[in-house]
């Protein structure tokens, strides 16, 4: 029994159902304002309490889940989409310039957090949760590009491959014919941790006003709000600080987990 596995898919399917759900439902509009109801702290009515403008937590909370999934998702996949391939033709046109210009692309981006390009960004086109997909997702690129890569490049003088070659096969099809497959495991393992990181830049993004903005609920936006009122309200802090952290330790263990899973050598060492 994998334990990391169940406990990581158990947290993460947590975060996911209430992500959801905030589609159909939340204990209270997270949108309403109830100023005599401000800054109360957990109790019958309001399961998390209320904050500063009297909006209930969890409802809030159920909402911002929806938002950092979102953004992290969609991050990941351009990061996955564009950066697998870029990965597979460099490999597949090793010590070539493309080979060259790719990595050398990927340098370069990484010289740039993902922070950074948000500043970049929404200083053209303003702060916002798309901007922040962006941002996120670039920076994602040269992740899965690299990884990619090199995971590639350790199956092009494999035996299969080379009958694959002899067999008139071009570089591109063997890629995604015979490559791509065997890198999927390792693919689906750093999305999972991409993904968790995707929620940590989200929630950065935010805490400086570059993410998602009101009245949408964001993590970040809340822990940013609730810094001057850590003193006589810590549950406006603790709330979303522990959202993010149950969340992103889910998605690690999920990682860790789907790893040793899909890993065949540690599947036999088990066995």
């Amino acid at each position: 029994m994998n334990r990391n596995l169940i406990l990581g898919a158990g947290l993460s399917s947590l975060v996911l159902l209430a992500a959801f759900l905030s589609f159909v439902w939340t204990p209270f509009d997270h949108a309403v304002l109830n100023i005599p109801a401000k800054l109360q702290p957990p109790n019958g009515t309001h399961l998390l309490g209320t904050d500063h403008f009297g909006r209930d937590l969890l409802s809030m909370i159920m909402v911002g889940a929806r938002t950092s999934l979102a953004v992290a998702l969609v991050a990941v996949g351009i990061g996955m989409g564009v950066g697998v391939p870029l990965g597979l033709s460099a490999a597949a046109a090793k010590g070539s310039w493309l080979d060259e210009l790719i990595m050398r692309g990927n340098d370069l981006i990484f010289a740039f957090p993902s922070l950074v390009i948000a500043i970049l960004i929404t200083a053209v086109f303003g702060a916002g949760a798309v901007n922040a997909i962006i941002a996120i997702g670039i920076f994602n690129i040269p992740v899965f590009a690299r990884i990619s890569r090199g995971a590639a490049l350790s199956l092009w003088e494999r035996e299969f491959i080379l009958a694959a070659r002899v067999a008139g096969k071009t570089r591109a099809r063997i890629s995604a014919e015979h490559i791509l497959p065997n890198i999927a495991n390792l693919l689906i393992v750093q999305g999972t941790i991409q993904f968790s990181l995707g929620i940590l830049a989200e929630a950065g993004l935010s805490y400086v006003g570059l993410g998602a903005q009101p009245p949408v609920p964001s993590w970040g936006r809340m822990l940013a709000d609730a810094q001057t009122m850590v003193s006589f309200a810590p549950h406006l802090a603790l709330v979303p600080g522990c959202a993010i952290i149950l969340t992103v330790l889910g998605l690690n263990l999920l990682g860790d987990g789907l790893r040793d899973w899909l890993d065949p050598k540690l599947r036999v060492a088990r066995a």
